[in-house]
């Protein structure tokens, strides 16, 4: 399906992010847009505020009239999280809609745009935001496909008036393989959606088909130490091709300087923290200056960043209170997370609120998240968040709880969880998870800001 054909979009899980973000894109393309989801939330209610219609009854009569019959100038997208027995799904599958996944359609949008292609198991939104961040602050220009609300923008869809494209590129049930990139930057490659793979080998095979679908001409850009040919590496703290070094943090903000084989650009200043974020930002200075956008406009437009909801974001910064939410939901994204947060905050006693994600993640990793909440001071785990997974016989948050090595630790509701902070008012406050731990953060935010 071409996308000038296109005139009706309905969109099957249009609460996701990059499902929301495709829903603004064809509504700025003026095409008539609506779908439905579960349930609803923040995102929904933006969707609906912008003039989107949602539903939330999964039943064909819940289903716009003008959207009942077929034609060939409507799309109907969906994600892989909906279930295969979902009745507005079958609908449109039954009578024949031209159907197609939220990847495909990305493939179809990037198609005969200039197209920089983000993917990894994890920093890839963070790294995509700073990209498109960058082209956006220096002049430049891109339109953006983003995994998160970008906290510059308020929006994860980004538009521009030239023809280059960022897009994170999601290797969940191989996505990003609908993808062929000007630019692929991988930033991880550590084992995660077991559920589909089977094991780490079929994980990066993915990843090396990816990035082997680069056009020709293509650039890749792949952290240091993954298990990829070819391309430029990059780190903030190993020897690489591209490197952040003299990495510091002054005044309560992370400065690094940025090195390649080509030059040298000092004192970076980063609104985001952590390592992690120094190497993200690294991999996006390098997209920058391949562009020949100028070494100055990329500081200044780094130090303007604002970061991505959900990613390391300040909830609370006060003088007696400090609460940070995070989005990590997999050992390494909360070891990154974790690690910040200490070298933030040295010597403070760290209140950690974490919600597992998935069934499989916390069968396949319950050693690894363990190792990893054992760094902090006082643990509060949830049960597990499901989203498309049936529970599995044996498979609770205990398999965690009972491998850390924490004397403070403990499994909690959600409601309790926010009257052991109501009752203990923690000086240093960390929630993070992908699940729906983030309706906690409003009535956690103001206990601690009334306080």
């Amino acid at each position: 399906m071409e996308l000038e054909n296109i005139q009706r979009v309905y969109l099957v899980g249009i609460g996701g992010i990059g499902m929301s973000g495709l829903a603004r894109y064809f509504k700025k393309r003026g095409c008539v847009v609506c779908g439905y989801d579960k349930t609803g939330t923040p995102l929904t209610d933006m969707l609906r505020n912008e003039g989107i219609p949602v539903v939330f009854l999964d039943d064909e009569d819940s289903i716009k009239v003008s959207f009942l019959e077929n034609d060939p100038t409507t799309l109907v997208i969906y994600t892989p999280a909906i279930p295969s027995n979902s009745r507005i799904l079958n609908y449109f599958k039954d009578r024949g809609f031209t159907m197609k996944k939220r990847s495909e359609v990305l493939g179809i949008i990037s198609k005969g745009m200039y197209t920089i292609a983000v993917a990894g198991t994890h920093g890839k939104t963070t790294t995509s935001s700073i990209i498109a961040h960058v082209l956006k602050h220096s002049g430049y220009d891109c339109s953006a496909f983003l995994g998160g609300i970008s906290s510059n923008y308020n929006s994860n869809v980004l538009f521009g008036e030239n023809n280059t494209l960022v897009v994170e590129a999601d290797e969940y049930d191989r996505s990003f393989l609908t993808l062929h990139p000007d630019i692929a930057i991988v930033t991880s490659m550590d084992a995660d959606h077991l559920d589909i793979y089977g094991d780490q080998t079929h994980l990066v095979e993915s990843f090396k088909q990816f990035t082997s679908q680069l056009k020709e001409g293509g650039r890749l850009i792949h952290k240091e130490g993954l298990d990829l040919s070819g391309g430029k590496t990059y780190s903030a703290n190993i020897v690489a091709d591209i490197q952040a070094v003299n990495v510091r943090i002054q005044d309560g903000s992370f400065y690094f300087d940025f090195k390649n084989a080509d030059l040298i650009i000092e004192d970076i200043q980063l609104g985001l923290p952590g390592l992690h974020n120094i190497e993200n930002a690294v991999a996006a200075i390098e997209v920058a200056l391949h562009l020949g956008i100028d070494p100055e406009k990329i500081s200044a437009a780094l130090a303007s960043f604002l970061g991505v909801k959900r990613r390391f974001e300040y909830v609370v910064k006060d003088i007696n209170h400090t609460y940070i939410d995070d989005y990590a939901h997999h050992p390494e994204e909360l070891r990154a997370c974790i690690k910040a947060v200490k070298s933030l905050y040295p010597g403070k006693k760290l209140t950690a609120i974490f919600q597992p994600h998935l069934f499989t993640r916390t069968r396949d990793f319950a050693d690894g998240f363990a190792e990893v909440l054992s760094l902090v001071d006082d643990l509060i785990l949830l049960d597990i968040y499901p989203a498309r997974e049936l529970p599995i016989e044996g498979v609770t948050s205990s398999m965690i709880l009972d491998k850390v090595n924490n004397e403070s630790k403990q499994n909690l509701t959600k409601q309790d969880a926010v009257e052991y902070i109501r009752n203990n008012k923690p000086e240093l406050l960390l929630t993070v998870g992908a699940g729906d731990i983030d309706t906690l953060i409003e009535p956690l935010k103001s206990i601690l800001q009334n306080a």
